[in-house]
């Protein structure tokens, strides 16, 4: 089956062309995608690709692949069934999940972590790594029994995964309190640089908030010389730009995050070298492990919508509670100083909510 690469959404009027000129059913479909799916992966630690295809209610087609990160602990990896279940999430929200083709037999991890879907027990799924005229689908039931779920935990009218989630969670402008200002120790020289120009990314933000008709909210800035803002990844004059977006699409994710069982919920908005912004919401497992973390999350959406390398990430930002029990901050950090050094220095500000508005640090670097 001829897909453009990276394809990772077929939409419903495509997918239902593509099965007729083969004379096949949509679920029949899903097996010759696999190959597609598979292509998707980026698994330099196994060398073992998994693809992932799926079918949902409103005739879309979703793909899945695994992706692992040399130089990280193992339990970072974004094992496929998540990369799907985390692209359905971000694309697919009140759709149900029809019909489920997977390469390989998906790991306990990943049968536990699709309890999140609603209805799942009766999602159809094949185990094949090849097209079929007729694939054997069965329900998921088969291959998890006597599942442990949400319902074990929650009450049956908790919001599950692909449904709408609306944390309550408010960016109280004005209440702001620095929690640390330790220098960062940067290799370039430029150790106490971000901590000197906190007032010139307040300026910049606010311009960018001006060219957008939006009146500024503070008259307290200063005019900092801009050479002096350059830093050796080059991109610190578009993240000053972008930061308050940065910030806004964090608290999004944050708001539609599923988090029922910690309480804690979180997001991750990250920055490319261009500008663009992907953000990703922190998903629980009623198993706890098996928990997608905001910034695999972000990652996935970036790589669905055509990121390129992780070296072209340069900002992220995280939101989440203050003095939760789960905490996302110093994983994400981790996570992007390893795949992108030039985020490595820009990995913030972290955002802290609570009551009485938000607790913001604004160490800015690692």
């Amino acid at each position: 089956m001829n897909l453009p690469p990276k394809t990772y959404i077929i939409e419903a009027e495509e997918a239902k062309s593509m099965a007729k000129s083969k004379n096949l059913t949509l679920p029949q479909l899903l097996p010759s995608l696999i190959k597609s799916a598979q292509n998707l992966a980026n698994p330099p630690i196994s060398n073992f690709a998994v693809g992932v295809v799926g079918l949902t209610s409103d005739g879309r087609i979703f793909f899945g692949g695994n992706i692992e990160f040399p130089g990280l602990p193992l339990h970072h990896t974004i094992h496929g069934e998540q990369f799907f279940i985390t692209n359905l999430a971000a694309h697919a929200a009140g759709a149900k999940l029809l019909y489920l083709a997977v390469s390989a037999a998906p790991c306990g991890h990943c049968r536990q972590f699709f309890q999140e879907l609603r209805g799942i027990s009766d999602t159809q799924i094949v185990i094949t790594d090849q097209p079929q005229e007729n694939p054997d689908y069965k329900p998921f039931s088969s291959i998890l029994p006597h599942p442990f779920g949400p319902f074990d935990l929650l009450d049956e009218n908790t919001p599950l995964i692909l449904e709408k989630h609306n944390n309550q969670l408010t960016l109280k402008d004005g209440n702001f309190i620095i929690q640390d200002e330790k220098m960062c120790d940067l290799p370039n020289g430029f150790s106490d640089l971000n901590a000197k120009n906190e007032e010139f990314f307040k300026t910049e933000a606010s311009a960018a908030a001006r060219g957008s008709h939006a009146p500024p909210k503070d008259g307290n800035f200063i005019n900092q010389d801009e050479n002096t803002f350059d830093l050796s990844n080059g991109f610190c004059k578009l993240i000053a730009k972008n930061k308050e977006f940065l910030k806004s699409e964090a608290l999004a994710a944050a708001r539609g995050s599923h988090a029922p069982y910690s309480g804690c919920p979180s997001g991750v908005a990250l920055m490319d070298c261009e500008g663009k912004v992907y953000k990703g919401s922190y998903m629980e497992s009623a198993a706890y492990n098996p928990s997608m973390m905001p910034v695999q999350a972000a990652l996935v959406a970036y790589m669905v919508a055509g990121g390129g390398g992780y070296e072209k990430i340069v900002a992220a930002v995280v939101v989440e509670k203050e003095g939760v029990v789960v905490r996302q901050e110093d994983t994400a950090r981790l996570v992007l100083k390893h795949l992108s050094p030039k985020c490595g220095a820009c990995v913030g500000p972290t955002v802290f909510l609570s009551k009485g508005g938000i607790i913001r640090k604004e160490g800015g670097c690692v």
